[in-house]
């Protein structure tokens, strides 16, 4: 079963699975396609947006998990 952490780069995490675009658009990261998410980390990323990032990861590790399920 695949899963992300806040430390994994978001590009890493979308070559996981493209279906997690939803949470990270809902979390207010709307940079997906930029450039930085070539180098900024989950973590990163989420600081600058004023989000929870345990629970976005736990949120799309439980979608990975159900997609293996």
């Amino acid at each position: 079963m695949a899963q992300i952490s806040k430390d994994m780069i978001i590009a890493d995490i979308l070559e996981v699975d493209r279906g997690v675009v939803p949470f990270l658009l809902n979390a207010g990261m709307h940079c997906v396609g930029c450039p930085s998410a070539q180098g900024e980390t989950l973590e990163e990323a989420v600081a600058l947006h004023g989000a929870d990032v345990d629970a976005l990861v736990s949120s799309i590790n439980e979608y990975l998990a159900g997609k293996s399920a």
